[in-house]
């Protein structure tokens, strides 16, 4: 596993990394949001880990900035505790939500989970969905519409594909998150209805009258067309 961590407290760095590279990762530590879309240009990494509270450019706009560019797993770090701060880090494309202070071993289990979810699509379900206009290449974790390229996060990307895997089946918020997201999202059920929108937005021709991505009132969602 090779991440990037970027955080400016040294204490929690020097702490946890010796234990990090024990289990087998390699990681790469920067202080700041600038040094870190510095090496984003010349290095992939298979996870970053974000501290909220940077200097310059705050964590949550790094999180958006990686996940618009490189689409990155994120685990955003922080001291910060309350319920709005976890949803506004789910919105914005984070994985995983992680308040200071925390168990090495929890961390790395957090790791692993959202690893073991980002790559989930990559195992035994290396095919293409041709959905009329939509394209979604599973293995190669793209989308395009109209043979354009359609930029999605992570969490955006995992939804779309539990919806198009299973055409007509319909998922309530609950199950959308057990199949897509993960036990991170539990107690925020309302941030899938965030992540539809944005979904909306990017892949229907009106978002206002999706063909794609449906409402079923009172229940969840469902993926209308079918898969050729």
């Amino acid at each position: 596993m090779k991440l990037l961590w970027i955080e400016d407290e040294y204490r929690i760095v020097a702490e946890v990394i010796p234990f990090l590279e024990q289990e087998g990762c390699k990681i790469t530590h920067v202080l700041n949001s600038n040094e870190a879309l510095s090496i984003l240009e010349k290095e992939r990494f298979d996870l970053l880990l974000i501290d909220w509270m940077l200097p310059g450019m705050p964590g949550t706009e790094l999180c958006k900035e990686v996940q618009q560019r490189w689409k990155v797993p994120v685990i955003m770090l922080t001291a910060r505790s309350e319920e709005w701060d976890k949803v506004i880090a789910l919105e914005i494309g984070a994985d995983d939500y992680i308040v200071k202070p925390f168990g090495m071993r929890e961390l790395f289990a957090r790791i692993k989970a959202v690893l073991r979810r980002a790559g989930s699509y990559n195992i035994a379900k290396d095919r293409v969905l041709q959905i009329q206009s939509l394209t979604i290449d599973i293995l190669g974790h793209e989308v395009r519409k109209n043979d354009e390229l359609v930029s999605l996060t992570p969490t955006e990307f995992n939804i779309l594909v539990t919806l198009a895997q299973q055409p007509g089946r319909v998922f309530s918020r609950l199950q959308l998150i057990d199949d897509a997201l993960g036990e991170t999202y539990y107690g925020f059920e309302r941030t899938i209805d965030s992540h539809i929108r944005n979904l909306r937005q990017k892949v229907e021709d009106d978002p206002a009258d999706p063909q794609y991505i449906l409402t079923v009132y009172g229940i969840g969602y469902k993926f209308g067309g079918g898969i050729d």
